[in-house]
């Protein structure tokens, strides 16, 4: 009945290091035959017909830098040689194999999928899921044992019926309770475009990284958008011709990529260009967010603090799914904080302990809700416990640590304060 599958050196060997001479190639990780599933015993054949990249469950950085498997030598073909291989052997174990040896000095640095797990009575592999979650489906699953049946609040109940209310019970704990954030890190290209995450929902933060590593905020540019914009000719008319050798050659309107709005603005600086006299009631154009007061005496009086900053500014397109930054976060290195709905893969599909009995409560009370000739009472109760303990579950991870609280109070008991 216990939880825990693996051995802990099962658990905690997902990583070893190594150091290169030139002449070794094979690189022993385990000996222990049972360490890793025999799913991952893979031994890729030097050259070979495959136009798909090798699936291997051991990835290998030298010297920090992620080394390839394999590379494709003939794209028509689809040849390709492999590098090194990751697979047991009697004599050597759970080992690496390379086809060169790596240079002298060399850091190799492998990593293994620990997340799989092989039951050495079956032979069967199954997913395991970090301990401070559980799946859906076991969600699901518990669900049916404990709260359907004979003599109890639902006798009975369709799975599909159950699964639809279970993922949206997780859509919405995500959006406000569960710590789902998610994040991505890029280098703002000149055309200072970031393509929305394939799972965005919605924002929680971006912010760019300083010369210290520390995160300064961007804010929203609130006085501008990226309306779509329509192609026209001089006189006002609009113009069809899509490559310009003035054969009118689309039955639709022509959208360029952005619109002249938002090149103005982003080409000005955004945050740190000029900005038009309306945003802060002056009657000319000043850099709105400038350090040094210079010839801007008496101008910043009354300045808005919502564009008191010089950080940037950034719009969020959400019908193209780009976001756009003012011109002077080229180049710079931006990371989005956002949140998803945990509905992408089924890897993400997992409720952490702490609200495990809220999306039970959720489930229940959806399939009590939707049901005929259930006493009002009995719906009204339910709905009060999915209340109480999404309430108890926020509660539980909001994290909030004694110590930590301690030490911000310390913080205000002073006299003087700057």
């Amino acid at each position: 009945m216990g939880l825990l599958k693996q051995t802990q050196n099962q658990y905690y060997s997902g990583e070893k290091s190594f150091t290169g001479d030139a002449s070794t190639t094979i690189f022993t990780v385990s000996t222990n035959a049972d360490q890793f599933p025999s799913t991952f015993d893979i031994t890729l054949p030097q050259s070979t017909p495959n136009f798909g990249a090798p699936v291997t469950n051991a990835i290998v950085y030298i010297d920090g830098v992620l080394f390839a498997q394999s590379t494709i030598t003939d794209p028509v073909v689809g040849t390709m040689v492999v590098h090194y291989n990751f697979n047991y052997t009697t004599a050597d174990g759970w080992h690496l194999l390379f086809t060169t040896a790596p240079a002298d000095g060399a850091v190799i640095k492998v990593v293994i999928d620990t997340s799989q797990y092989e039951d050495p009575a079956t032979n069967i592999v199954e997913n395991i899921t970090p301990y401070q979650f559980t799946t859906l489906k076991h969600i699901i699953n518990n669900f049916v044992i404990a709260y359907t049946g004979e003599d109890k609040i639902i006798p009975k109940a369709n799975r599909t019926d159950i699964q639809f209310h279970a993922m949206r019970a997780l859509q919405e704990l995500s959006f406000d309770t569960f710590k789902s954030t998610k994040s991505q890190e890029i280098e703002v290209p000149p055309s200072l475009k970031m393509i929305l995450p394939h799972d965005y929902v919605n924002y929680v933060k971006l912010t760019f990284k300083d010369s210290d590593g520390i995160e300064r905020v961007l804010y929203p540019a609130a006085k501008t958008s990226d309306p779509k914009a329509i192609k026209q000719n001089t006189d006002g008319t609009y113009n069809f011709d899509i490559d310009g050798d003035g054969v009118d050659d689309s039955d639709n309107l022509i959208n360029p990529d952005n619109s002249d709005t938002w090149d103005a603005f982003s080409s000005g600086g955004g945050s740190t260009g000029t900005s038009s006299a309306h945003l802060h009631g002056s009657t000319s154009h000043i850099h709105y967010d400038e350090h040094s007061h210079g010839n801007q005496l008496n101008t910043r009086y009354g300045l808005d603090p919502q564009y008191a900053q010089a950080n940037g500014s950034f719009y969020i397109n959400d019908a193209e799914g780009y976001i756009h930054f003012s011109s002077n976060i080229s180049g710079q290195t931006v990371t989005l904080k956002y949140i998803s709905d945990s509905l992408g893969t089924d890897e993400e599909m997992q409720v952490h302990k702490f609200a495990e009995e809220a999306m039970y409560k959720h489930i229940m009370y959806s399939l009590l809700s939707t049901r005929m000739n259930i006493p009002e009472y009995v719906v009204q109760r339910y709905k009060k416990e999915r209340f109480a303990e999404t309430r108890k579950a926020k509660l539980r991870l909001s994290n909030i640590k004694l110590e930590e609280i301690t030490q911000i109070l310390r913080g205000k008991s002073k006299f003087i304060k700057h």
